[in-house]
Formats: structure tokens, sequence, C-alpha cells
């Protein structure tokens, strides 16, 4: 069986353990996301905190179909909407500057690096910047990127070609400086 099968059935019979398993099991996976989706990184453990009570408080209906982590991703990604929904912008000196550097020797370069691929995916409609974020930030396969999405593979591929295809365009617009200091995988 599946651990989640189980983990999801101890938690339908109220046992605290089982949903502490379940929260440090997909917690810094779904945070991560919402990081990549909101430049504001407290409103970003708020989203996948939320993400959690509304899965909590949907416990009783859900019916595990093997698919629980596309679950959680479709309820935080259905959050961050509503962020952008509120707010349309974000100014920069709020964006998160705090991670993590790569290399200690050069920590402005990789805050530089990072705000621009934040700048560059913003300026991407929402459906490729989703996708984007989905298959290179968090690591999903096309197929799971389709469930998530409730869109059908193909479409996912679609939508992956054209976001690199207009990020090729964004980078190439500014110049040597943003595209010659960093090479992105994209």
């Amino acid at each position: 069986m599946h651990s989640d099968f189980l983990l999801i059935r101890r938690m339908k019979q109220g046992e605290e353990s089982a949903f502490d398993a379940f929260v440090r099991k997909y917690y810094q996976e779904i945070l991560a996301y919402c990081g990549y989706r909101c430049a504001d990184r407290e409103y970003a453990e708020d989203i996948t905190q939320e993400t959690f009570v509304r899965f909590f408080a949907k416990l009783s209906d859900y019916s595990y179909k093997g698919k629980t982590k596309n679950y959680l991703y479709t309820i935080a990604g259905n959050l961050c909407r509503d962020y952008y929904k509120k707010i349309k912008e974000v100014p920069v000196e709020e964006s998160e500057l705090s991670t993590q550097t790569g290399s200690a020797e050069h920590p402005m370069e990789h805050v530089l690096s990072t705000l621009t691929v934040e700048w560059a995916l913003k300026k991407l409609p929402d459906e490729f910047r989703e996708v984007v974020i989905l298959y290179y930030f968090q690591e999903l396969k096309l197929a799971e990127i389709a469930d998530i999405l409730h869109i059908g593979v193909p479409l996912v591929k679609y939508r992956l070609r054209q976001a690199k295809l207009q990020l090729g365009k964004i980078f190439g617009e500014e110049g040597d400086y943003e595209s010659g200091r960093t090479t992105y995988a994209l």
C-alpha cells in the first residue's frame, strides 16, 4: 500500500502523529512552490500553511486516488492565484532577498540572478509561468503537471515550449548583462 493512503487513513481516524508526518512529508515542497509563485517569503509561508488547513478541512470528503501531492499543488496554486488577484505587483524591495546563496564568495550575484529569474517569470502569462515553475523548479513530470492543471500533456508541452521561447526573447532583449552573466537552464 502507498504511504499516503495509510497516512490519510490514520488522519481520518484522528491520529495526531499522522497529521505531523503528512505535513513533514510535503511542507518543504509546497513551500518551495509557493516561494516561486510569490515574491514575499512570509506570504508564501502563509499560503503553504493555508494549503494544509484547507486539505485537512476537506479530509473527511477526500478520496485517495494516488495523487495527494497533485491535490496539494492544486490547492496551493489556487491560493497563489488569489494572492496575485489581491496584489498586482510586488515591489523589488519586498522580494525575497534572504534566500540561501549558492556561493559564499558571490552572494550578490546569486541575489541578482534570483531577481532576474523572478522578473522574467513575472513577464510570462500565468499559464506559462505555472508550467515553468512546476517543471523546472518543482521538477515534476509532464503527466503530473497535466494532472495538477487539469489539462492534457500536449498542452503542457506546448506551454513549456512557448514559455522557453518567450524567456529567450526576454533575456535576449536585455542585452549582455543579464544573459551573459548567468546561464539559465530553461
